[in-house]
């Protein structure tokens, strides 16, 4: 009782001590240099999980200062405990006079005896402890259901980024104040600690039966959000690295034989990057950590990279290969964060894409060397860019370097602009400098803030510098100018190119650097991607129409953008539109690259989306796709067409849209032999994945035998004795079959399916067993879905339950019923989420795509007046699902005739 008075008494006088510093940022007078933390965790007792713990913090005065501002939240801080001591030139005692707390930041003020001088070190030395949490941050518990003995397993974990750490312990948690950590963790003996670091020395707890301590070895200088521990009852799976490091798989026991491929995968990539970059990883392990309950895809913590099941765990003979390449994906990004984050780190969450951004693309560049039979590098690099189009066209879009003033924008940042295009950007940078200096300048920024700091300018100065030496840039070029025009204005240019061979102005709002590759019918040389021009801007920042010489006439086409390089759309006059539509539709259609194809499809489209041609010509266009057999055309289209279909869906229109597309589909899915397992037989792997794509739409648009192909797989595999054991559904369409099974049978199927997700140890398979359920067209079976979703019991992982709402919004009935009761429910939700706005955003994003009349969008609008507190701390959230109603009414409004009137004319 007499400590919770003196938190109260301590809540009213900081209130008042606070008041003179109300900045979202630390002070800089003092720089933490080292922690000895000590956590003691409680995972013995399931009626009592809590944490314990003390931290010494080796504090460098900058400036003089009498008061320590560090972060701490949900913490019980024992006051009585607190100690300062000045550690330098001979030990002397200080003390804490009092402290205060500022909750609108987080902070935790101790203002000190005596002042701290600059230039000396001291010790501050702090008790605190709490429970330990299911909110999926911070230090947290987890837990699973043992299959042998049936009993609920605990674990514990943390996830720090962006701004968790002070959940766990009080500390600097800011990114720019870097300090070793010196880690030790006291647990149970039959559970086992992991941490950043290798273990020191593991000891018997003095006053704790059963219980022990493990120390680790001291880190080297990294960020707070890095730190990581977990104590679990987890197998591990080593692997071999040629230069020492050890590598480690961890995963449940009966999880581990879904290991191997992450096990194997895991050592090469690290190989890969170390020879990329000319820097050898620094720590002597890595450890990789599949955890049943995880806010996110992956996290990079060094030396300790947590992820969901699902990113890491895979079954050579139940995984499809798109699931395989996924695993493969998010372990070549958490890898590459080891130097791009971890070892040089954004100095403020303002350049959160320089971690982001280019762990995305290298990331890229690592699948390519080390399986380069998947093709990825031009599928990764064009798959970012999809979303990028779409995404960085509203008007509720930021810059990829934008300013961050409260938390909420941190987490807001962790978007496909940061990431998607990012590495885009950095992508298009790559092509420009050329392979020897784009590799050359990171390599120079790596070695330069190897455990420091950096923003984009130092990364700009460091491929400047690259580029003047190997004489990739002229000399009156540098990169600051030329992607500040990229970084630091949201957007990206749509290029006009017009056949009297000059370029006007961007019809886009502002002024990029763009490099200009291009080619003709004459030359039709899709390799040389290095840019013959530039389009520049003007002193004034005004854009400045480029003129081209030597081109063809106009009756030879031109294409730019060459193997699409570059973040920009291109709209052609009408001659040049026209030949290419020939050329595609009767020529020979396979001399333009596919990737230019790819982009011709999702130019034309995207145009006509924002009416800026005419849907005509984009059909006539995608009608060449009868005679398209790679993957990359027919993911654009899929891409482009899937926003046109959530709105046609629902009008009497989509008759027409269906008979349409099916005219494109047949073909195709006729020469893949349909639905039949011819996957064993397919050498090229990116063909795998055109035929799980085109059997996907076959199916959804009901092509040729596709639905009654699908569902006689579906209940062959119900008639086995032991269907979790066998499956003869051929792995890379089982989201089709399930999907298609649950739309089109009845209560038996889905029962069928929810018996299989409950029973299935793999994470992977889960998710398309829990997106299959939601593709009922029974009104009861997704109002029951819906309860089961959101039950407190947690029948549905609640990491999972967002991803079930999604596929349940997804479907033209779904999506009426789970707007309804994210409206009827948005209270208990905001509970059930733990009041998270990342959560949150994401239940709203899924009902917004569906939205398209303004009777509905202005239900939307009152919706958002009348939930208060509910949706707080989602202000750009609402405002992109607004932007995005909006737009989807103004479309129907627009184009629905004139689209439905082209696709007669083509019929």
């Amino acid at each position: 009782m007499k400590f919770i008075l003196l938190r109260l008494l301590v809540l009213e006088l900081g209130l008042c001590l606070a008041s003179n510093y109300d900045f979202y940022r630390l002070p800089t007078a003092l720089r933490p240099q080292k922690y000895n933390l000590s956590i003691l965790t409680h995972l013995d007792n399931p009626e009592d999980h809590r944490f314990e713990g003390t931290v010494k913090i080796e504090l460098l005065a900058l400036e003089n200062t009498k008061n320590i501002t560090l972060h701490s939240k949900n913490l019980t801080i024992d006051e009585s405990q607190i100690a300062l001591r000045q550690i330098n030139g001979g030990e002397t005692d200080n003390c804490i006079s009092s402290t205060a707390v500022n909750p609108t930041y987080d902070f935790y003020i101790l203002h000190t005896c005596q002042e701290l001088v600059v230039g000396n070190t001291y010790e501050l030395s702090l008790s605190f402890s709490a429970d330990l949490n299911r909110r999926l941050e911070g230090y947290y518990r987890s837990s699973y259901r043992d299959v042998e003995t049936n009993e609920t397993r605990w674990i514990s974990v943390t996830q720090f980024e962006p701004t968790s750490a002070r959940l766990a312990f009080p500390c600097f948690d800011e990114p720019a104040f870097k300090a070793t950590f010196a880690i030790t963790l006291g647990y149970h003996k039959r559970f086992s600690a992991i941490s950043n670091m290798p273990e020191k020395e593991i000891k018997e707890h003095k006053t704790l039966p059963h219980y022990l301590w493990c120390e680790f070895e001291e880190s080297v200088p990294m960020s707070t959000y890095l730190v990581a521990y977990s104590v679990n009852d987890f197998s591990s799976k080593p692997s071999t690295q040629k230069e020492g490091t050890l590598f480690r798989t961890w995963a449940r026991r009966n999880a581990i034989d879904q290991c191997d491929f992450a096990a194997d995968f895991g050592p090469k990539v690290l190989e890969y990057y170390e020879e990329l970059l000319g820097i050898k990883f620094p720590l002597p392990k890595i450890d990789h950590i599949a955890v049943p309950d995880f806010s996110e895809g992956a996290m990079e913590n060094w030396g300790l990279v947590v992820y969901t099941e699902s990113d890491l765990l895979s079954s050579s003979g139940r995984s499809s290969l798109l699931e395989k390449q996924r695993v493969a994906s998010v372990m070549a990004h958490e890898l590459a964060h080891q130097w791009f984050g971890n070892l040089v780190t954004m100095k403020w969450w303002t350049d959160l894409w320089l971690k982001e951004g280019i762990a995305t693309y290298v990331a890229t560049l690592a699948l390519e060397h080390i399986h380069p039979e998947w093709r990825s590098r031009n599928q990764d690099y064009f798959s970012n860019m999809l979303p990028v189009f779409q995404g960085d066209a509203l008007v509720s879009t930021h810059p990829l370097s934008r300013p961050i003033s409260e938390e909420s924008q941190i987490i807001e940042s962790f978007d496909e602009i940061s990431y998607e295009k990012g590495a885009t950007v950095l992508g298009m940078m790559h092509f420009f400098l050329g392979d020897e200096s784009f590799r050359s300048g990171l390599q120079s920024y790596l070695q330069f803030y190897s455990y420091k700091n950096a923003d984009q300018d130092n990364l700009w100065e460091s491929l400047t510098q690259a580029a003047h030496k190997f004489g990739v840039l002229p000399s009156n070029y540098d990169i600051k100018t030329i992607m500040d025009s990229w970084t630091l204005q949201a957007g990206y240019p749509v290029i006009n190119v017009t056949r009297d061979s000059e370029i006007p102005p961007s019809s886009s709002t502002g002024c990029w650097w763009v490099p200009l590759s291009y080619t003709t019918q004459e030359e039709q040389d899709f390799n040389i991607t290095k840019p013959k021009a530039w389009m520049e801007c003007g002193k004034s920042g005004e854009d400045l129409p480029k003129t081209i010489q030597d081109l063809p006439g106009a009756n030879q086409w031109v294409i730019f953008n060459t193997q699409l390089i570059s973040l920009y759309k291109v709209n052609y006059d009408s001659q040049n539109w026209n030949l290419l539509i020939e050329a595609l539709t009767k020529g020979d259609f396979q001399s333009i690259h596919v990737i230019n194809r790819a982009q011709l499809i999702d130019d034309a489209l995207y145009l006509a989306w924002t009416g800026e041609q005419d849907y005509g010509l984009a059909l006539r266009l995608i009608g060449y796709l009868q005679r398209e057999k790679e993957y990359l055309p027919w993911k654009s289209v899929d891409e482009n067409l899937r926003r046109v279909d959530r709105i046609i869906r629902q009008t009497p229109n989509f008759g027409l849209f269906k008979r349409y597309l099916g005219k494109l589909i047949k073909p195709i899915y006729e020469h893949l032999q349909g639905i039949n397992d011819t996957f064993s037989s397919i050498q090229e792997q990116d063909q795998v994945l055109l035929k799980t794509l085109v059997i996907n739409l076959a199916c959804q648009y009901q092509v040729s035998d596709c639905v009654p192909q699908a569902l006689a797989y579906y209940r062959n595999w119900r008639s086995l004795a032991n269907p979790d054991a066998l499956n003869p559904i051929p792995s890379n369409i089982r989201a089709t079959v399930y999907c298609i099974a649950i739309k089109y049978g009845g209560d038996g199927n889905w029962a069928f399916l929810w018996r299989r997700y409950q029973n299935s140890d793999l994470a992977a398979e889960k998710y398309v067993m829990l997106w299959a359920l939601g593709c009922s067209r029974q009104v009861w079976q997704l109002e029951r879905y819906l309860e089961l979703i959101f039950d407190s019991n947690e029948i549905i992982r609640k990491k999972d339950s967002l991803l079930a709402f999604e596929a349940v919004a997804s479907t033209e009935l779904g999506c009426l019923l789970a707007r309804k009761y994210l409206m009827d429910n948005i209270d208990s939700l905001y509970q059930f989420y733990y009041r998270q706005a990342s959560d949150m955003s994401r239940l709203l994003y899924a009902i917004c795509d569906q939205v398209i009349s303004r009777s509905d969008l202005n239900k939307f609008k009152d919706f958002v007046t009348n939930s208060g507190k509910s949706l707080e701390g989602l202000d750009q959230a609402i405002q992109l699902n607004l932007e995005i109603m909006l737009v989807n009414v103004q479309w129907r409004e627009r184009n629905l005739n004139q689209m439905s009137l082209s696709m007669q004319d083509l019929l």
